[in-house]
């Protein structure tokens, strides 16, 4: 009993793991590819499968006609001497019929006769039969009741005119249909997996095994982006997985230098967020010595004094929206109304005082408001001007600002920053409002035009480069104006 039942369990285990390994072929791609083409290739064997037996049914019913004609000629042979009831049987027996009937010379007679015909009978005239009449009589045949006949009703291939009137019985027809089905069933059966089989065997090389190379070497990356032993190395194929593998080596290059930057910003911003952090420190010590300097009873010390008070402000704030920014935190905007021709005025005075003088021309009307954070535009034409000064140098350099004609209409005010300086280099001008990338300088970070951009499009406006050259530079500041 205990052998009983470790058999039995023995041939449930093997049935388990057979099951379980034919669910696990059938979902992978491989083994869904050979299903799909050993069905594709059985149903294709089955829409050429009636036609295929319609001919076979024809060429069965061509040799029942060439006998019977055969059977004819043998007894007009004999036709001297009277035919037998064995001799006639014999002759019926080797063209498989019951009776044969001719046609010649306008003439009907019958030829060969085997006694009456007891069961239905079925005309099939060959000459008046279409391939789609066929083809459904074929598919009648396979369906036919016991002890049905055929009259068939065709001329033999020797003898043209004569026409020829045979009755056969269906059931060898039946028979030899069925044989002739079962084996095309067969050989489709074979030729399918044998073509399923070099089809899968092709595609298999060709793109599943690269395909199945690429998903590992994507879940290879991922486990460790950053170690550059984990990239792919493309195989230099020419088709398109080739090409995939191309990209997919570029894709990881700039995950891994995106990575290496994340870190270095990383690093840079907790830098700057120590180095504010004591800045702010040193700034409010600096107001309290600036706030005493704007108190002064010397006119022009106090005057100097409140100038001080308000840059050492905006110091401090910025410091304070830096390690904001460090902690993901950023200021919005405070839009008031703000006097343009003033703001550019008080932008360029500070940037002058830092960078040098240059010729300087303010174009913009007297009175002419924006909305917008009066301390967002002070930093944002601030880092124009300032760059626009290092751009151009100490000699013969001029700096203007003006307002773009025909703008106003739409709610919106474009201030022109114009420079005389060499222009901005080819290489730069894709990049130039990216931190870090956009700019020429060797000592250069980037991060001015970067800033003016970000804070021009927080209050609603933008900022773009307008045209540069060899005769200057323009840059276009947008905001909204007041009404």
């Amino acid at each position: 009993m205990s052998e009983s039942k470790n058999d039995s369990g023995a041939g449930q285990g093997r049935f388990a793991f057979v099951r379980a390994f034919g669910r696990a072929a059938l979902l992978s791609l491989p083994g869904r590819l050979l299903l799909f083409i050993i069905v594709y290739v059985m149903l294709a064997q089955m829409v050429i499968f009636l036609p295929l037996a319609s001919a076979f049914r024809s060429s069965w019913m061509v040799e029942r006609i060439q006998a019977a004609h055969i059977a004819a000629l043998s007894a007009d042979v004999a036709m001297e001497e009277a035919l037998g009831e064995v001799e006639v049987r014999d002759l019926l027996s080797g063209a498989d019929a019951v009776a044969v009937a001719r046609v010649i010379d306008g003439r009907n007679e019958l030829v060969l006769y085997g006694g009456p015909i007891a069961g239905t009978l079925v005309s099939v005239d060959r000459g008046e039969l279409n391939w789609l009449d066929d083809i459904v009589q074929t598919a009648g045949t396979f369906v036919a009741p016991e002890g049905r006949y055929l009259r068939i009703v065709d001329s033999p291939m020797s003898r043209p005119d004569v026409i020829l009137d045979v009755i056969v019985p269906e059931a060898p027809l039946k028979r030899e249909l069925l044989n002739y089905s079962a084996g095309l069933f067969w050989l489709s059966a074979f030729i399918a997996v044998v073509t399923g089989a070099l089809i899968y065997v092709t595609l298999f090389y060709m793109f599943v095994r690269p395909m199945r190379r690429l998903s590992a070497e994507m879940a290879r990356f991922q486990r460790d982006p950053e170690n550059p032993a984990k990239a792919i190395r493309p195989s230099g194929r020419r088709d398109e997985i080739g090409q995939a593998e191309v990209a997919l080596s570029a894709m990881q290059d700039d995950i891994r230098q995106a990575f290496k930057q994340r870190e270095r910003l990383a690093a840079l911003g907790a830098a700057i967020a120590k180095i504010n952090h004591d800045l702010r420190n040193v700034l409010s010590s600096a107001q309290l010595v600036s706030d005493s300097l704007a108190t002064s009873e010397d006119e022009r010390v106090r005057r100097q004094g409140s100038r001080l008070v308000r840059a050492i402000g905006r110091g401090i704030r910025l410091c304070e929206e830096t390690l904001k920014f460090g902690r993901s935190e950023e200021a919005p905007p405070v839009p008031q109304a703000v006097d343009i021709h003033a703001a550019v005025e008080e932008a360029a005075a500070d940037a002058f005082l830092s960078e040098g003088q240059a010729d300087w021309t303010n174009a913009l009307p007297a009175g002419l408001t924006v909305t917008a954070d009066p301390d967002h535009v002070h930093r944002i034409f601030l880092n124009l001007f300032r760059n626009a000064l290092q751009a151009m140098g100490q000699e013969g350099c001029c700096l203007t600002v003006s307002r773009a004609e025909g703008e106003g209409d739409d709610g919106v005010v474009t201030i022109l920053v114009a420079d005389t300086g060499a222009g901005i280099p080819e290489k730069v001008r894709g990049k130039l409002f990216q931190p870090f990338s956009g700019t020429s300088r060797k000592d250069g970070t980037g991060l001015g035009l970067a800033t003016a951009r970000e804070l021009a499009r927080a209050n609603g406006g933008d900022l773009e480069l307008v045209s540069t050259g060899a005769d200057g530079t323009v840059f276009g500041v947008r905001l909204g104006a007041t009404h």
